[in-house]
């Protein structure tokens, strides 16, 4: 048997090697390459337009890659599709709930077309529920469920079919703040206990802080590739906040620094600093100005450091408008 037939316990989770994809004139990836190990919290990291949702259409078997290849647990999304998609969980950005039936409904239809049985079926519902905290929601129809238990009740279908390997598109898009970080909670105690791989998109920074490692893309592109930390400090920057005490004294620090001026309103100036500058800063202004803050190097900074700092809002494409209506029937889309 090959190789791709019956992975090797060495395998990748996810592997991704030189994967491309365009639309029309849009190089949506370019060369795209990384690996996931087994049991690894990994977080794709991008603005608007990046390519993320692209190659976790690829990654789930929706669309095929037009060079490059992409395995999960071994087996090749375009050559094993079945295989390949029998490994994962799957929670889309787009919902894809059926809110006309109950939650425990939901979850039992997802397990019939995983073929799960039907006493193993049962258990693993009031277990799943039990652990996103949906129980006594069991006998509710979907419609009747806030966004972010609905977001929860996603993640709780996902493993119905025991898999190791759960792929999550922008899971917490729209929620608030709160709810945000209670899906969250939910992820890392799933990834902790049943030892998941899980690969997740966003562009909330904040969201990949305790992940094991950042993938930073952007046009398509991998821009860089670490953990957290090591991210702060390969691409960080050290920041000067700047509060002036009058107009004048703004407008002087901005045409002293227009080379380090990375934001700026009427009451504050953001430079990029380092030691040298702070200490040349401060000769030049410490009496001019009413308020400073030294801000170490952050995620933050990586992230607009490798990406630029232009907002990139954009309109869906006809094509991932039509991916994410086919999306909403839900399980067809598996």
């Amino acid at each position: 048997m090959s190789r791709a037939t019956v992975p090797s316990p060495d395998e990748p989770a996810i592997l991704v090697d030189s994967v491309s994809k365009r639309f029309g004139r849009t190089l949506a990836l370019d060369g795209v390459s990384f690996e996931v190990p087994h049991g690894q919290l990994f977080a794709l990291l991008g603005p608007n337009g990046a390519g993320k949702t692209t190659l976790m259409h690829i990654l789930c078997t929706i669309l095929g890659p037009d060079s490059g290849t992409a395995q999960i647990a071994g087996f090749d999304v375009v050559r094993q599709p079945l295989a390949a998609r029998s490994r994962l969980g799957i929670v889309f950005q787009e919902p894809s709930l059926d809110d006309r039936l109950t939650v425990s409904e939901n979850l039992n239809l997802h397990g019939l077309v995983f073929g799960v049985p039907r006493a193993l079926r049962r258990r693993r519902i009031a277990e799943m529920l039990d652990l996103v905290e949906l129980a006594d929601w069991a006998s509710t129809p979907v419609r009747s469920l806030s966004s972010g238990m609905k977001r929860r009740l996603e993640i709780a279908r996902a493993l119905i079919h025991d898999s190791r390997i759960m792929l999550l598109d922008e899971p917490t898009v729209g929620l608030d703040a709160q709810t945000r970080e209670r899906i969250w909670t939910y992820v890392r105690r799933l990834q902790a206990e049943r030892q998941l791989t899980v690969l997740v998109t966003t562009h909330y920074i904040e969201e990949v802080e305790t992940c094991d490692r950042v993938c930073i893309i952007d046009h398509g592109r991998v821009l860089a590739i670490d953990g957290p930390d090591a991210l702060r400090r390969a691409h960080g920057q050290q920041m000067l906040r700047v509060t002036p005490t009058t107009p004048e004294i703004r407008d002087e620090i901005l045409n002293s620094f227009p080379d380090r001026v990375t934001q700026h309103s009427d009451a504050h100036i953001l430079l990029s600093a380092d030691d040298a500058f702070v200490e040349r800063f401060l000769s030049q202004y410490g009496t001019r100005i009413r308020a400073l803050t030294n801000e170490v190097p952050s995620l933050e900074t990586a992230f607009l450091s490798l990406t630029g700092r232009d907002l990139r809002d954009r309109g869906a494409s006809a094509r991932e408008r039509t991916l994410a209506f086919g999306n909403r029937g839900g399980e067809h889309t598996r």
